[in-house]
């Protein structure tokens, strides 16, 4: 088996359907499986869907355990010589599969790779990071990055406002598309499911690269992530999660020291946002922003239990 694509799924299965289509228009010359985990959807027709293709295996939770749990489920029972991470929300659109496994069997090294990702409307989308410090986040923290959007000092997605020819070395590669050999993977033990939802490809690449891994940006194949459009949904599990998936890295990866300067600065920009977002409510009449200004003050009071002690 060439690869084995680990997707997990929940609820949205239309958007699951057309991912599955995608893969199977576009993914010719080697041998694939497909494996979706359902985390516990509430929508009743998935086994319907999954009888329509081959080479497709279904796992289903009783219980929401999280996307890097589920991930890793599939990790456990993967039959390829290669690993694709994919979320149920992208479609391909060329046969990029074929193109990294080539590349990967022709390379002397092992790399976890992402590739463009484009919204809905081919536009760019953010596909490379760099890892969180304390002076990226006091940018994020006090608007720094919006506007200095192109500054490599002031934005930590500066790289994605390039145009590369050639593949690139990155820190992080956003976690809609993560390709890798499943020995490399495999030898990371996966995700850390820890991580409930968000921050989990962070660290991933983080472990990878304290190993000596190369995170690799492949910048001419692309991949429409439809998430993209969605992400200014205003719903308390978007901010919990990316606050705590935020802090999660910190309490793992940062010394006690630094990790305290990181709260302040973290905590600070939630000061700072909650009235402004309470003005703009007021001057733009826009209910949304009042719903952030709550989010933001229900975040203040969050603060998730520090799982990354060393006993």
């Amino acid at each position: 088996m060439d690869i084995s694509i680990i997707i997990v799924s929940y609820n949205n299965f239309d958007v699951l359907q057309s991912c599955l289509n995608s893969i199977y228009k576009f993914t010719s010359k080697i041998s694939f499986e497909i494996i979706v985990v359902d985390n516990n959807s509430a929508e009743s027709k998935l086994t319907e869907i999954i009888d329509g293709y081959q080479n497709i295996v279904l796992l289903q939770n009783k219980e929401n355990m999280g996307f890097s749990f589920a991930n890793n489920q599939g990790l456990d029972i993967a039959k390829g010589r290669y690993i694709l991470f994919l979320n149920n929300d992208t479609e391909l659109i060329e046969d990029i599969l074929f193109k990294l496994i080539e590349f990967s069997d022709s390379s002397e090294r092992d790399y976890l790779i992402g590739v463009k990702l484009l919204n809905k409307d081919l536009t760019h989308q953010h596909s490379i990071v760099d890892f969180p410090n304390l002076w990226n986040t006091f940018t994020e923290s006090f608007f720094l990055n919006s506007i200095f959007k192109k500054n490599k000092y002031f934005n930590k997605y500066w790289m994605n406002y390039i145009e590369y020819n050639q593949p690139i070395n990155v820190d992080v590669v956003l976690g809609a598309f993560i390709f890798g050999s499943a020995k490399t993977i495999n030898n990371l033990g996966g995700f850390d499911a820890r991580f409930y939802f968000y921050a989990e490809e962070t660290d991933l690449c983080k472990r990878f690269k304290n190993l000596g891994g190369n995170i690799l940006f492949y910048p001419n194949l692309e991949l429409i992530h439809i998430g993209g459009v969605s992400t200014n949904k205003i719903n308390w599990f978007h901010f919990k999660n990316q606050h705590r998936g935020k802090i999660q890295f910190a309490q793992k990866h940062f010394s006690s020291v630094k990790l305290f300067l990181f709260l302040i600065l973290h905590y600070s920009g939630l000061f700072v946002r909650i009235p402004l977002y309470l003005i703009l409510g007021i001057i733009k009449f826009d209910k949304n922003y009042f719903f952030k200004a709550y989010f933001f003050i229900r975040q203040l009071i969050f603060y998730p239990r520090n799982g990354f002690v060393i006993k």
